[in-house]
């Protein structure tokens, strides 16, 4: 049994302790989430890299008026954990359980919502104005990784903070890893930083003396702080952070408690904003996770089988078409496994770019490359493609360049939440000039759709599809450019639809004919430009035509459907899409049911609506 996990229900507790008790707490903490993620899924070694680190925050700082930004927030676990929710995470990730991200209305000391990278900069300095605004004098920090550095909204925010007059406390969490290892001169800046032993080791060594001094001990901190820069100035000029405007601590020891404690001690008393440089090791105390961090970033539960997926089928596909095609180029915001171009990079290195976790500069800097004549294929996760949204308009439609834009995770997503569902690429896409949005319904008409978009389209197209792996029963690929077909022909109602959304209007086909209503089923690949001609010939002397489709009601595929079918001869439309609201986490089956977009549901809502004519 734990001696020190079990009592712990509030950070006041964590503050009683001894730092050799705060460390066999953290070797509890370790066991415990190895037992309970691997059981359940979830976000693995990014959480045991931090155990220390949160352990530290907590005691040291008064959570929850002092107030703490997770960027990206998957390795807020051990924070969760010891913030009064350990028996949340039986139900971690679980529909209507507890959320692997940060949760405003799920705890008092949950202060920002993330689940985006390069984001908790700009957030807490917001949070340290509004404080100086009214009087507070609580801290706010920010704890994001090395990987959140490749994102240039972070030095936004950190060119704003250094020269402002609000205090915030940044801790940057450097593992040398994101999801996949980090790319770029901003990690080779940091690498040469944790490699200058001789001043490090020095001041390590005085940190840690000065820790074990019961009085004064601050004050001779603060007294040679001048030492201390001269001894910096001759081995290591001035850090890009202190450049910036911030004071800076480190490298640190990420996992020495006397270290972090001196650290985050000095950061309270500085009067300006502060950058502590912490030196982690990911998946610290799981052998499997430190020797293979990728591999155990995110895990699924345990007993599941990995299966070829979308996301693999397309990484077959575009080097299959990159073999003949030299003029392919493959592009990745910092995601190259979760993309599926593993495969790519090792079989065309020179015609291979990772940007790191910059959405917006992948997009631009492929745009370049298209107008000189290369054709970039640059696949991006849906919730991530909002990110470049000017973008994706600005640079590449008003200029219709020939990019590729397969779009992975579209739809409804899962264990992530609302955050990482990709609910609205069909919307902001379709308003924009030049763009083209094709859905495929298996691994088959992917690759067709891939090829397509390739060496015969001009202009910017998308490919959506969803997290998974294909359903191809009742389907056949039968993908021509813009032409819709029917998989099944009926009398009354009319079901438009596409992508995964097949499998279900079959269902609904199936429930309705038991009540002796004769559905046929219309599927439509090219959901822009729509194929209005087949669209108006197949609803023509219907009841009823109704769309169905995995994204949201506003301005999507059925909005598009119902625009074509806005003639008085043509029958009423039912519109079947996810509403104006945040999807939560739950697997892709309770998500439909909660918003009634089930066979069972759907069916429901067309026999009613046929029961109002």
């Amino acid at each position: 049994m734990p001696e020190y996990l079990d009592r712990i229900t509030s950070p006041q507790e964590i503050k009683k302790l001894t730092v050799d008790e705060l460390k066999k707490l953290a070797g509890e903490v370790r066991e415990f989430l190895i037992d309970s993620v691997t059981e359940t899924g979830g976000h693995l070694a990014s959480n045991l890299g931090v155990v220390e680190i949160t352990i530290a925050l907590l005691a040291v700082f008064d959570m929850p008026r002092d107030k703490v930004v997770w960027d990206v927030g998957h390795q807020s676990y051990v924070y969760k954990l010891l913030t009064g929710r350990k028996d949340g995470f039986k139900t971690l990730r679980k529909f209507g359980g507890m959320s692997g991200f940060p949760k405003t209305e799920e705890s008092e000391y949950d202060s920002f919502n993330t689940g985006h990278s390069s984001t908790s900069a700009s957030a807490a300095l917001g949070m340290a104005r509004a404080r100086d605004l009214s009087g507070g004098k609580n801290n706010v920090i920010a704890v994001f990784g090395d990987g959140a550095l490749t994102g240039g909204m972070m030095y936004e925010a950190m060119n704003d903070a250094g020269r402002g007059k609000s205090k915030v406390i940044y801790i940057l969490n450097d593992n040398a890893m994101s999801i996949s290892k980090n790319v770029g001169a901003i990690s080779k800046y940091l690498r040469a930083l944790r490699q200058k032993p001789m001043y490090f080791r020095s001041k390590e060594a005085v940190l840690k003396f000065l820790a074990k001094i019961p009085y004064g001990g601050a004050g001779m901190a603060r007294g040679i702080r001048h030492i201390k820069r001269i001894i910096r100035a001759t081995v290591l000029p001035t850090t890009l952070f202190e450049d910036l405007g911030f004071d800076y601590y480190g490298p640190i020891d990420g996992h020495d408690f006397e270290l972090l404690f001196t650290a985050f001690e000095q950061a309270k008393m500085s009067k300006k904003s502060v950058l502590i440089h912490l030196l982690t090791k990911k998946g610290k105390g799981y052998a499997l996770a430190e020797g293979n961090p990728q591999e155990f970033h995110g895990i699924s539960a345990s007993g599941s089988v990995k299966k070829k997926d979308f996301s693999a089928a397309f990484g077959e596909s575009l080097v299959d078409v990159a073999e003949k095609n030299d003029k392919v180029v493959a592009v990745t915001a910092a995601m190259p496994i979760g993309t599926g171009l593993d495969n790519f990079r090792e079989r065309f290195k020179a015609r291979y770019f990772d940007v790191g976790i910059a959405e917006q500069h992948a997009v631009t800097m492929s745009a370049g490359m298209a107008i000189s004549g290369m054709i970039p294929v640059v696949p991006i996760y849906s919730s991530f493609l909002q990110r470049a949204y000017d973008q994706v308009l600005h640079d590449v439609c008003l200029q219709n360049l020939h990019m590729v834009f397969p779009i992975d995770r579209a739809g409804v997503v899962g264990a992530d939440g609302e955050t990482h569902q990709g609910m609205f690429d069909i919307s902001f896409l379709y308003a924009m000039p030049n763009m083209t949005i094709l859905s495929p319904s298996c691994y088959t008409e992917l690759s067709q759709m891939l090829r397509y978009a390739v060496n015969e389209h001009r202009g910017p197209i998308a490919i959506r599809y969803p997290r998974g792996t294909e359903d191809t029963e009742n389907i056949v690929a039968q993908f021509e450019f813009g032409k819709g077909y029917i998989l099944k022909d009926g009398a009354d109602i009319a079901i438009f639809t596409t992508g995964r959304m097949i499998k279900t209007a079959v269902k609904v086909s199936q429930i309705l004919a038991e009540k002796g209503i004769d559905t046929g089923i219309y599927v439509l690949p090219t959901i822009k430009p729509l194929d209005s001609e087949f669209i108006n010939k197949n609803s023509k002397g219907k009841k009823l035509a109704m769309t169905i489709e995995d994204g949201v009601e506003n301005g999507g595929f059925g909005a598009a459907v119902s625009a074509t079918l806005n003639c008085k001869d043509m029958p009423d439309v039912l519109v079947k899409a996810f509403p104006d609201k945040p999807v939560p986490h739950g697997t892709v089956s309770e998500l439909d049911r909660m918003f009634k977009m089930d066979a069972e549901s759907i069916a429901l809502s067309a026999e009613e609506k046929l029961n109002e004519r």
